[in-house]
């Protein structure tokens, strides 16, 4: 399987890069104008460079499941958010080059005589600066999630439509048809990608709802949202794999929000769970949602599962990283697997575990040790305490440590503090995973 991924994965890169030289690759050949100084040439293949990567932008966020599981969806958007930057950084360089190769263009004269096209360039920088400065300080912005989403959209449609006006316009290197024909394609492929994202899938989705059977309170200031298919089977799962969740708005919504299941994957009736901690914003409304409640489920996606062959599962899990963990743990026990399941469960204090009644139960239906870290141990605490480290690990794992298959989630702090004690462990990185919950 993982070198079916492996391989699945190398075509994708192999396309996403054919599409991002191959406008660049096009300047070379054919028909063009006398070449200029070296830097302007180059100014122009940054500008060229950088549009082709802001627009193949919809198509990383475009949750085509087919091409996200080789990696999983989490580490498509990191990426997606580094490319930006890299995209951002060629679109503004473009113009700084060519300032300081012809200052001249900086005269009010010049400025006040520019054609129109020109004015669509100034656009498209100030629209691709204005995302960079969102995306990155959102929270000292005081920007909600939903605000700053729709923002974000809104923004990146702009900079890319005045950004084509702009090169269209100029036609310094699309005197062959052909070449407009390359970049008309593209145009279209990109919008192609837009109304598939907030129309098509919407459609379907609509087709699709779910009602909210339960709203369970757990430990820990965190709740279970329980759903049924609605007039349909719904769909089958991994364990750890995760879905995006709209509850307040039709699913033709800018914005959906991403969560793991909770419940079994051997579960037949449809039903799913998710188990949602009050962070603030969208979840610290999740307990008001009333039963009966139409929501609108997106999924399943992530590579972030069991499956491959392994000795035992360590699952471990940093406060309510433990959801995708809980359907792991609850599905081996419903296929009564009996490979041995190891959970370090690191949390602040006794009272907020969540799941920890359930865990002690389904310690009699499969081979679970679990083993609490608590940063807050209560008077006469004789567990573990601190954070989760590579002695903790080496106190409740049986070496060699490389048979077994690692699955981390939490803090990103923490799960950078894991990786180290596992490398320090020698575990190589094929046999541990990582999901990284936090997409922006």
């Amino acid at each position: 399987m993982q070198l079916l991924y492996g391989q699945r994965g190398a075509v994708w890169l192999v396309v996403y890069l054919l599409f991002i030289l191959a406008p660049l690759f096009a300047l070379l050949v054919g028909s063009h104008p006398p070449l200029r100084d070296f830097w302007t040439e180059l100014s122009i293949a940054f500008g060229y460079s950088g549009l082709a990567m802001m627009g193949l932008q919809f198509g990383l966020t475009a949750r085509f499941r087919y091409v996200t599981e080789p990696w999983g969806e989490d580490v498509i958007y990191h990426f997606h958010r580094q490319i930006s930057l890299m995209a951002a950084g060629l679109v503004v360089a473009h113009p700084i080059i060519l300032v300081a190769v012809q200052p001249q263009l900086l005269a009010p004269s010049n400025m006040l005589e520019a054609p129109l096209t020109a004015h669509f360039a100034l656009v498209s920088i100030a629209s691709v600066i204005a995302l960079v400065v969102t995306a990155l300080w959102r929270v000292a912005l005081k920007m909600s999630y939903e605000n700053w989403h729709l923002i974000h959209v809104v923004l990146a449609v702009v900079a890319i439509i005045a950004g084509i006006v702009h090169m269209v316009g100029s036609g310094f290197y699309l005197a062959d048809p052909w070449k407009r024909l390359l970049w008309i394609g593209l145009t279209v492929f990109w919008i192609g990608l837009l109304i598939y994202v907030r129309i098509i899938k919407p459609l379907f989705m609509l087709r699709r709802p779910y009602r909210v059977a339960e709203v369970r309170k757990e430990r820990g200031d965190t709740f279970t949202l329980v759903m049924q298919p609605d007039r349909h089977p719904g769909f089958r799962f991994s364990p750890g794999q995760f879905g995006w969740l709209t509850v307040w708005d039709s699913p033709f919504a800018i914005t959906a929000h991403p969560f793991s299941f909770s419940s079994s994957a051997e579960a037949t009736d449809g039903f799913v769970e998710m188990t949602i901690r009050n962070l603030g914003d969208f979840t610290s409304k999740i307990n008001t949602v009333p039963a009966g409640k139409r929501v609108y489920l997106d999924g399943p996606y992530g590579a972030f599962t069991i499956g491959n062959p392994a000795d035992m599962h360590v699952l471990v899990a940093g406060g309510i990283g433990v959801t995708p963990m809980m359907s792991m743990i609850r599905t081996l026990a419903d296929r009564a697997d009996q490979r041995p399941v190891v959970l370090l469960y690191g949390v602040q204090d006794w009272e907020s575990i969540t799941f920890r009644e359930e865990l002690e139960e389904l310690k009699a239906r499969l081979s679970l040790t679990v083993v609490y870290v608590l940063s807050r141990p209560p008077d006469g605490w004789t567990g573990e305490t601190g954070f989760i480290s590579s002695e903790i690990f080496k106190r409740h794992l049986m070496p060699p440590y490389a048979d077994h298959e690692y699955f981390i989630c939490g803090p990103n702090v923490m799960m950078d503090a894991i990786e180290k004690a596992l490398g320090e462990m020698n575990v190589p990185m094929s046999k541990y995973h990582s999901e990284r919950y936090s997409f922006v």
